[in-house]
């Protein structure tokens, strides 16, 4: 029976391909406290053992999945990249930058003191950088070489030794460095420096929202008194009448009639008033000079929450505060901000900035929040329908401008397909995200080019260096393991310094923009989970986008460094 598995796999390696998604996907889900191996590791060490069989695979499987993952990866950071670089995440974008530098150096004098080969520093690069797309770089670079046939595969077959060696420590390393030592190197109270931030920047930790019987905006109907302070005033009047407050009218019951509430119509005694806000406004403020009634026919206002696709030159760069003031955002409050490839949450704050990509769920009557999302961008609606034609055109872009290559000095230079489709990822991501008519590709598309495509590569180079992984894991021995822990810490402490004392960013985003540099999702979590705060992850979209692309960029820089 098993070799009759066996010799099905060798004939079908197609099997051997999602066998090893299988077990890595499921046992890549398995955590404990936030940290487990994830799905890239898991297939890796599952293809390995597979690969004992000795399985062949057509070697034009991998380059395709793989362009697709990198382009995927590009279109998701796209705009955040470019705006990086060319608006005020400068600051932001360079701190990335330096950090990738680091990540860089760090495990290339590694790799020349301990004297490991080209493929074991790309691996151990890859892993203690938890840089899984770089080894698809670095193995275009060793094929470029045109080394002999048997040197080259030996180097391959070392990469994905020393990344698994060194990758556990890599991802569980940058956790424990950023998120628990940080703050001690850095001699800060995370937890105060975020609540001092959101006092600083307008905002305050809320609870409820959706999917709780709480909410924070309401529509409550309130009956005027003969005395009442709105007696007489327009109901644009009336909406300003508590300082600070965002309330408005959307209803009035006159004489038993229902009316639909507009800026310049006048209130009178004994008018009933559908009026939207905060809960604590409308209970603690409205209630003390209104008697509020139980009207259902007024209060059945259609109300809808939907996601906004920012597209908006106008809104591009304006905060909360700036936005809350345009006409068209009168009757809609803002519930959540999303942001970057990672879908990060951004604190809602009266100063928090608005970007081009960036996703607003917002709430109000259908007929505001149609009105806001003309202004702002798009409305994203649901859809599993994504622009094959334009990803797939794109690519061929990418990987053509990628392909060229020029000679300076006798050395080839060139970007390699793999690059250029990354590069073309970005380009398009961000032409997507001002110009929304073309170019959808659902999230649900995006992460299965991301993931899967990733890991498909990951199977094939697992299952091809399965028969040499054992002998090179005995040749590397535990030293790898501890070179890694070198490699990912010295890159993590010294980003922490330069942040604090070179580009003096506030401490509550620091570690978040840390985090974000070294591409470590695992270490954000964590330093919110102790900050008790989302206030971290205002660091980590730029930081990211920047350092997912140049993390993976250096997978073929430190083979030009080795060789």
């Amino acid at each position: 029976m098993l070799e009759w598995f066996a010799d099905t796999l060798r004939k079908y390696p197609e099997i051997a391909i999602f066998l090893s998604l299988a077990i890595g996907y499921y046992f890549g889900k398995f955590t404990f406290k936030g940290l487990g191996l994830g799905s890239v590791t898991a297939t890796l060490i599952a293809a390995v053992i597979i690969g004992q069989l000795g399985i062949e695979i057509s070697p034009p499987l991998k380059a395709t999945v793989f362009l697709m993952f990198l382009f995927a990866v590009g279109y998701g950071v796209g705009p955040q990249f470019v705006r990086g670089v060319a608006k005020d995440g400068l600051p932001q974008a360079i701190f990335a930058a330096v950090v990738c530098v680091f990540c860089l150096i760090v495990p290339w004098l590694v790799a020349k003191v301990a004297g490991y080969d080209m493929g074991s520093a790309a691996g151990l690069y890859a892993g203690s950088q938890t840089i899984s797309a770089s080894m698809g770089l670095a193995t275009d670079a060793i094929n470029r070489l045109e080394l002999p046939a048997d040197e080259t595969k030996r180097l391959l077959d070392a990469m994905p030794v020393a990344y698994a060696v060194t990758y556990i420590f890599g991802t569980v390393g940058s956790a424990i460095v950023l998120a628990l030592l940080g703050p001690a190197l850095l001699r800060i109270d995370l937890e105060k420096e975020c609540k001092n931030y959101e006092e600083l920047h307008g905002g305050k930790k809320e609870i409820g929202g959706a999917g709780t019987a709480w909410h924070h905006f309401e529509l409550r109907a309130f009956k005027v008194r003969e005395d009442g302070l709105v007696v007489g005033k327009t109901v644009a009047e009336a909406e300003t009448i508590l300082p600070g407050q965002r309330i408005y009218v959307a209803r009035i019951r006159r004489n038993g009639e229902i009316v639909e509430a507009t800026s310049d119509m006048v209130i009178e005694a004994g008018d009933v008033l559908a009026v939207s806000g905060r809960r604590e406004t409308l209970v603690d403020l409205i209630g003390e000079k209104a008697d509020e009634v139980d009207d259902g026919e007024l209060l059945a206002v259609p109300i809808e929450g939907v996601d906004v696709l920012v597209t908006s030159k106008q809104a591009d760069g304006k905060t909360i505060e700036e936005l809350s003031k345009w006409p068209a955002a009168r009757g809609v409050f803002l519930r959540k901000i999303v942001r970057g490839a990672t879908a990060t949450d951004i604190p809602i704050l009266a100063d928090t900035r608005i970007n081009r990509g960036d996703i607003l769920t917002v709430v109000g009557r259908t007929q505001d929040t149609n009105a806001i999302a003309k202004v702002l961008g798009v409305v994203d609606r649901p859809s599993d329908v994504a622009d094959v034609a334009f990803f797939s055109a794109a690519i061929v872009v990418g990987a053509l401008v990628g392909s060229l290559v020029a000679n300076v000095g006798g050395i080839p230079l060139t970007l390699s397909t793999s690059g250029g489709a990354l590069i073309a990822g970005i380009v398009f991501g961000w032409l997507r995200s001002v110009r929304p008519s073309f170019g959808r590709i659902p999230s649900s598309t995006v992460w299965f080019m991301n993931s899967v495509g990733l890991n498909i590569f990951i199977a094939v180079v697992g299952i091809t260096a399965g028969p040499n992984f054992v002998a090179g894991l005995q040749k590397l021995g535990f030293g790898l393991f501890l070179w890694g822990i070198v490699a990912t810490t010295i890159p993590l402490i010294l980003a922490m310094y330069v942040g604090k004392y070179i580009f003096k960013f506030h401490p509550a985003i620091l570690l978040g923009a840390c985090s974000g540099a070294r591409t470590t999702t695992a270490s954000l979590g964590m330093i919110n989970d102790r900050a008790k705060s989302q206030i971290p992850g205002l660091g980590y979209t730029v930081t990211y986008a920047v350092g997912n692309t140049l993390l993976t960029v250096w997978g073929m820089v430190i083979i030009m460094l080795m060789s």
